[in-house]
């Protein structure tokens, strides 16, 4: 097979999602060249989640399904300039709804120097504001479609 000529093994994951794949060129000799969360243990990290949320906290535990624990999150919500971090103490996230693990730099600022932060009722909405603007632009862009502006 010309799989094997290359690299040896080649594998291919299904998640149960129809369409997606995970695709493994690792053979045995590789094993200890994987990543692991072990170095970003008792660090802070942003997790991004499968929904779109962001979460900030201490990674305190992991498995091998990136099932992870966070102490001290909270979820940090973006609205254009507006920003709120509502906390959520311990945490516990299923690794399926793991997009992105990333350790933060703590000697940089976090956020650029035009976010404002505000309260959690104020973002809420903010956040239905651009929901509703949204819905309002997917409808127009339907009632126009029969003039086939293309």
């Amino acid at each position: 097979m010309l799989f094997e000529k290359v690299r040896g093994y080649f594998s291919v994951i299904l998640t149960g999602r129809k369409g997606w794949a995970a695709m493994s060129w690792a053979g045995p000799e590789d094993i200890f060249l994987s990543t692991s969360l072990a170095s970003y243990l008792d660090k802070k990290l942003l997790v991004l989640l499968r929904d779109g949320r962001k979460l900030l906290g201490v990674l305190r535990s992991f498995d091998q399904f990136a099932n992870v624990v966070l102490e001290g999150a909270c979820e940090r919500v973006i609205v254009g300039d507006l920003y709120c971090d509502i906390p959520l103490g311990l945490y516990v996230i299923r690794g399926e709804n793991v997009v992105l693990i990333g350790e933060l730099d703590l000697e940089r600022e976090e956020l650029p120097a035009h976010m404002i932060c505000v309260s959690v009722a104020e973002i809420r909405r903010a956040q239905k504001a651009e929901r509703d603007a949204t819905d309002l632009k997917g409808s127009m862009r339907k009632r126009m479609e029969f003039l086939d502006l293309d």
